[in-house]
């Protein structure tokens, strides 16, 4: 079956589950970043959140604000597995028709549904963003959550005025993860997508997840602990994703917003640094152009 066929396109956005939503939003805006007005998810959904937006992508803060039945797998992973970078999204066209293709591949996935949550507008007044998902099964996955993301309606999403991020972040440029099985783990992800292909150099597998998408890092616990010295990484989700690699466009002003926040910026090899602690449980690092 040709690669074509693959419905899955790339990256489309990642999440953190946190467990004080309120406090990550003061914790990211300090680390300067623009955030979108809360979006409230449905009473049975009991959850809510707040995006990170880029021309190409976003990130997403995603919390628990009332227990409801829906909501009980989300408790359950803070509980066990701490606030961190727990999902990645997928760009799909079709989340019903990207099911079906997977399928064909011997590709496993669950919980095809489509909802919606009203969105408050910057200038004033409300949207409505409009959303089909469906997730690979936890055995397709080596680390984390991996799901689609259909968007019926990116104009009410991707909101002009939410890309400017005094930082001067542009948009994600890789997720890197820890695994005991990196090879292993970088092919098993690797058929996540239809672009998916693994390079290695250094000990650091990486996966290519599409055009103009982020790529998926997988190494060594001891390989991740060398690119950022200094950094406590027992403060991130457990089994989940390690750390997010944003692109800005000048690593001066994010170096600015992290001393005016009075947050340590940690040297990398490519830019700076902030620990979990400071992050809600992910590694936020900030690559020079």
């Amino acid at each position: 079956m040709s690669a074509a066929s693959h419905p899955v396109k790339g990256i489309d956005h990642c999440f953190a589950l946190v467990s004080d939503l309120d406090d990550s939003v003061r914790r990211y805006e300090a680390l300067g970043f623009t955030l979108s007005p809360r979006g409230l998810h449905s009473v049975s959904k009991g959850t809510a959140n707040h995006t990170i937006m880029f021309p190409d992508d976003y990130f997403e803060l995603l919390g628990v604000l009332q227990a409801t039945e829906l909501n009980a797998m989300r408790r359950t992973m803070l509980a066990e597995k701490g606030e961190g970078l727990h999902a990645i999204a997928c760009r799909i066209d079709d989340a019903a028709a990207a099911a079906e293709a997977l399928g064909e591949r011997g590709i496993a996935t669950e919980g095809l549904g489509s909802f919606s949550r009203p969105v408050p507008l910057p200038g004033g007044g409300t949207g409505e963003a409009a959303f089909s998902t469906v997730a690979f099964t936890a055995d397709e996955v080596p680390r984390g959550m991996v799901f689609m993301c259909q968007h019926k309606t990116p104009e009410t999403v991707w909101l002009p005025e939410l890309f400017n991020h005094p930082n001067t972040a542009s948009g994600l440029a890789a997720i890197l993860t820890v695994s005991d099985d990196p090879a292993g783990d970088a092919a098993g992800f690797a058929r996540l997508w239809a672009a998916g292909a693994v390079s290695e150099a250094d000990g650091i597998f990486t996966v290519a997840t599409g055009a103009n998408s982020a790529d998926l890092l997988v190494m060594a616990p001891e390989r991740m602990a060398a690119l950022y010295p200094g950094i406590d990484l027992s403060g991130t989700a457990k089994g989940a994703f390690t750390s997010m690699r944003l692109k800005v466009g000048d690593i001066g002003a994010a170096a600015g917003c992290l001393a005016a926040a009075g947050v340590m910026a940690h040297q990398t090899a490519l830019g700076i640094a902030v620990d979990p602690a400071d992050a809600c449980g992910l590694v936020v690092e900030f690559a020079a152009p």
